[in-house]
């Protein structure tokens, strides 16, 4: 590893961290286990091609851009009836068992050096419990980050017969910060038998700030993980939407939505793991991109021997909008089991100009006119939001960017 931050990082940050939180000995260790990794680990893993990283992590100067012991945030967390929504100091006090079960079962701390660094540092996060037969809506989670750095942690618990849908946002508010930034959030979903997850995440940070996100799922026997990704803001995005389906007849989703314009830099990964019998995939993203803005995505969908009966899709569309911009897509299918349905497809391309002129021909303003193509290719995609609030705020976020 070229990259370091033990100039300002060392293992008395991570015990005063822990120590503030009230954290248990075990979780201590974690996070020092994590720390001790770093220098070990790689960065994410990205596409490359001879001679060219399609996002380069490693050039990034996180020794300046990191300072956990100023964290500053405002957190504001909506619950609903019968379901625990905590923030984390209080969750390692009420939850201690729940914590020392799940914490790390689904996201293994040490499976990358960014991952292990949030794993070392986070300061802020929420855990979400929903008991056996409950159903829950509108649970919500709104984090502004008000500080240089921030790293947060969420975890979700659904036992089972369960059913949760949560919002999630992410933002940086008005602070007097110089400098670029840097966001991290880990997620873990641990869907228990015949359970139900819907999860939507906006990611709006401002155009300083870097923005590190992983989040896993592991969906049990008939259980459904269903994952909806807004990417609008940050300088650089690198997210990752996973799934394993470890129970016989589970399923999951990811939905991803992305509008880059500027120089902004969108790397975005969704997998899915299909281990068991009768599993059901469905992995669709739409992104649009101006000015000298860049996109990079790739998809897997990876089929064990033991997945029989096997339905796996995905399908990925960009849309550049200016001939500065860049888009590159890799969907992969890996497929160990005969008995097996899948497909998947990316393209990349421009507005259709057969379609632009006639609207221009019937006369619509051709910026009028661009502006409704590109609301209109959100569509597919944003039909698939079933969330109503997180669909409503992509489409407001969509024509704020289009007016700029």
């Amino acid at each position: 590893m070229s990259t370091q931050v033990h100039a300002t990082i060392d293992e008395s940050t991570v015990r005063q961290i822990s120590e503030e939180l009230g954290e248990p000995e075990w979780l201590l260790e974690t996070r020092l286990d994590a720390l001790d990794a770093l220098d070990d680990l790689d960065m994410p893993s990205v596409i490359q091609t001879p001679g060219r990283k399609w996002t380069n992590l490693e050039d990034l100067d996180y020794e300046s851009l990191v300072d956990p012991l100023d964290a500053a945030e405002e957190k504001e967390l909506v619950d609903a009836e019968g379901v625990e929504v905590l923030p984390w100091s209080e969750a390692v006090d009420e939850l201690d068992d729940l914590l020392e079960e799940r914490f790390g079962s689904v996201v293994d701390p040490q499976s990358n050096y960014l991952t292990a660094l949030s794993t070392a540092l986070f300061s802020t996060g929420t855990v979400v419990h929903v008991p056996e037969g409950v159903e829950a809506e509108d649970v919500k989670v709104r984090t502004e980050m008000n500080s240089q750095s921030l790293f947060n942690y969420t975890l979700v618990v659904t036992e089972k017969s369960s059913s949760v849908t949560l919002l999630e946002r992410q933002s940086t508010g008005d602070a007097d910060v110089e400098g670029d930034r840097y966001y991290s959030g880990v997620v873990e979903i641990a869907a228990g038998e015949n359970s139900n997850v819907q999860y939507g995440s906006l990611q709006n940070v401002d155009e300083e700030t870097y923005n590190f996100t992983h989040k896993r799922g592991d969906a049990d026997t008939y259980a459904t993980v269903d994952w909806i990704e807004g990417n609008v803001g940050s300088r650089l995005t690198k997210s990752s939407v996973e799934t394993e389906l470890n129970g016989d007849g589970s399923e999951t989703q990811i939905v991803g939505a992305f509008f880059g314009h500027e120089d902004q830099h969108f790397d975005l990964d969704a997998r899915v793991w299909h281990r068991a019998e009768h599993t059901t995939a469905d992995l669709v993203t739409r992104g649009v991109i101006d000015d000298v803005a860049r996109s990079v995505y790739e998809g897997v969908q990876d089929v064990g021997s033991g997945a029989w009966d096997t339905n796996s899709y995905q399908r990925e569309n960009t849309l550049m909008l200016s001939d500065e911009s860049e888009a590159d897509a890799s969907p992969k299918l890996i497929i160990n089991n005969h008995d097996t349905e899948a497909s998947h497809s990316a393209t990349v391309g421009q507005v259709d100009q057969e379609e632009l002129f006639y609207m221009t021909s019937r006369g619509v303003d051709e910026e009028d006119a661009t502006n409704m193509l590109v609301e209109g290719f959100f569509v597919p995609v944003l039909d698939e939001v079933a969330v109503d609030e997180l669909r409503e705020d992509l489409e407001d976020l969509v024509a704020q960017r289009l007016r700029e």
